[in-house]
């Protein structure tokens, strides 16, 4: 890992994913977790002041050091346990089934190399019941700024960590085996189209 994903991108994703209109979408979706939480793509840790009381516990997931460096004080300040993990949710979790009430995704279903398999692992250690809360970037319905997407995507991959700009997320979570509960899909204010169009929802693990 070279001094660019180590140390200069985490300090980017720090002051980039701090914004207000962020910070205003995560207390929307973190609102509704709830038990033993499992957290992908955890990066520097801005979630973790908006999770409600009834999150018990929280295991964090992120296979860049550099993050994890960065989330430390906010690790060592947070009222809930964290267990952190220097790890993707690309291959084969160590994490058993069935365990998880909730699991959160802000941001980070782009930058996963192979999106369908970390979903049916999601979907693995979820207890039946069980919800994953979601908000991403990605695909936009308007033609044109798609094919911006779609051309600037490539060196997308190279300056942010392997972020696509023109990911369905909402496809891609219909096409898993979690049930889709909610998609809401907007454009994030102060926040050019190419990068702001928004997935906002939630999906379960049905019971029986």
């Amino acid at each position: 890992m070279g001094i660019y994903s180590d140390q200069v991108f985490p300090w980017l994703v720090d002051r980039v994913m701090a914004r207000d209109v962020m910070t205003e979408q995560r207390q929307v979706v973190l609102g509704k977790a709830y038990g033993d939480v499992l957290e992908i793509g955890f990066g520097t840790g801005l979630n973790l002041s908006h999770y409600p009381g009834i999150v018990e516990q929280l295991t964090v997931l992120d296979p860049n050091p550099g993050m994890h460096r960065r989330a430390a004080g906010r690790i060592a300040a947070s009222r809930i346990p964290v267990h952190s993990v220097t790890l993707g949710a690309d291959g084969a979790l160590p994490l058993a089934d069935n365990r998880f009430d909730t699991v959160v995704s802000t941001w980070t279903m782009c930058s996963i190399i192979d999106l369908e398999r970390a979903l049916l692992e999601l979907y693995r250690v979820l207890k039946p019941g069980g919800s994953l809360l979601f908000i991403e970037h990605g695909l936009s319905p308007d033609r044109n700024i798609a094919r911006w997407q779609n051309w600037l995507t490539p060196a997308n991959k190279l300056i942010a960590d392997g972020c696509h700009l023109n990911r369905n997320i909402a496809q891609f979570v219909t096409s898993s085996p979690l049930s889709l509960v909610q998609c809401d899909q907007f454009y994030l204010r102060g926040t050019h189209r190419i990068g702001g169009w928004m997935y906002r929802g939630q999906a379960s693990k049905q019971a029986g």
